[in-house]
């Protein structure tokens, strides 16, 4: 399987500083493998919406958007599950 190009919404950084050390750890080893398998084992495809997947870190939640024909997943956040899905 070729290597997708993993990349992070400028907001991901500003998720990462509110989140515990241990999060970001455990958060960052399951995003270094999406580059090679983009839909692991566990990933949840979000309902309505096309290309947007959901990976349970604990409590939290890795949000992201596979494009599939450019071989590209954007990470969109790394969120608490309570506020994850709020709107902005």
């Amino acid at each position: 399987m070729a290597s997708y190009l993993v990349d992070f919404k400028p907001s991901v950084h500003k998720d990462f500083r509110r989140l515990p050390k241990s999060v970001v750890e455990r958060a960052m080893k399951r995003i270094e493998k999406l580059g090679d398998e983009p839909f692991p084992h566990g990933v949840t495809k979000l309902e309505n919406a096309d290309r947007l997947y959901r990976i349970v870190v604990g409590d939290y939640r890795i949000v992201y958007e596979v494009d599939t024909q450019a071989k590209q997943i954007m990470i969109l956040y790394v969120r608490h599950r309570r506020d994850v899905y709020r709107a902005p």
